[in-house]
């Protein structure tokens, strides 16, 4: 899996994705993470990226040609056309469903808007679809683009030490994930449930089911009823 930032803000993405279990991923060659500063493909000698909305209003707004001239510079590596994405809270909203089918793209182009956002020209020229972390707003799209690598990460080979990390989590099977504890056995007079002790795996396996479930019906009523639409038509999934 390679990723490619198109951003203005490099240093900012390069202090996570060096980090933790991205750094890692990184540095052993499972994961290929590039940042681009789109300063650097701006023809203006102040290094301008951006200018004042035709029709008025508040901001800035970040000009079409350093994001485009940035967006050739990388598709040139490429012998196809990445999978081009603009973050942006007028995007779908990111779900693990998603998450994964982005995984099984091989090369991702991740635009990070900021200001005001982009000239409406250079997205209808390089964008294939526009994603969403949230119903809400940030400053840019650092933060959501570095949410969406990390999430994608995660699915990709070799970047966690197995499926495991990721099949039982919240979201993966549509359900939220059960309670987990560990030691001390007993902490501030609360004791870890007594099934989790017993070290029958089938039953261990089933309280996590059940305990799934019930969170996701208490505070997911929308993904519990996908979830018992899903279990009518495939009771296997």
């Amino acid at each position: 899996m390679k990723i490619e930032i198109a951003t203005l803000f490099p240093e900012m993405c390069e202090a996570v994705l060096s980090s933790s279990i991205l750094g890692r991923a990184r540095a052993k060659g499972a994961l290929q993470v590039n940042c681009h500063q789109i300063r650097e493909y701006t023809a203006d000698r102040h290094r301008r990226v951006d200018d004042s909305p035709f029709g008025g209003g508040m901001g800035m707004v970040m000009q079409a040609q350093p994001i485009y001239d940035c967006w050739k510079a990388v598709c040139a590596q490429y012998d196809e056309k990445p999978h081009t994405i603009y973050l942006s809270p007028k995007g779908t909203v990111l779900t693990q469903k998603k998450v994964i089918e982005l995984s099984q793209k091989p090369v991702l182009f991740l635009l990070c808007g900021h200001y005001e956002g982009v000239d409406q020209r250079v997205l209808d020229r390089i964008v294939d679809e526009e994603i969403s972390v949230g119903d809400y707003v940030v400053t840019g799209g650092e933060l959501p683009a570095l949410i969406l690598t990390d999430a994608v990460a995660r699915m990709c080979e070799d970047v966690l030490p197995s499926p495991e990390c990721y099949e039982e989590e919240s979201h993966f099977s549509g359900l939220l994930e059960y309670p987990q504890y560990t030691r001390p056995e007993c902490w501030e007079g609360d004791t870890v449930p007594p099934v989790l002790l017993s070290g029958h795996h089938k039953n261990i396996a089933a309280w996590r089911q059940e305990q799934s479930q019930n969170i996701t019906r208490e505070r997911r009523p929308d993904l519990w009823e996908q979830w018992v639409n899903c279990q009518k038509k495939d009771p296997k999934l």
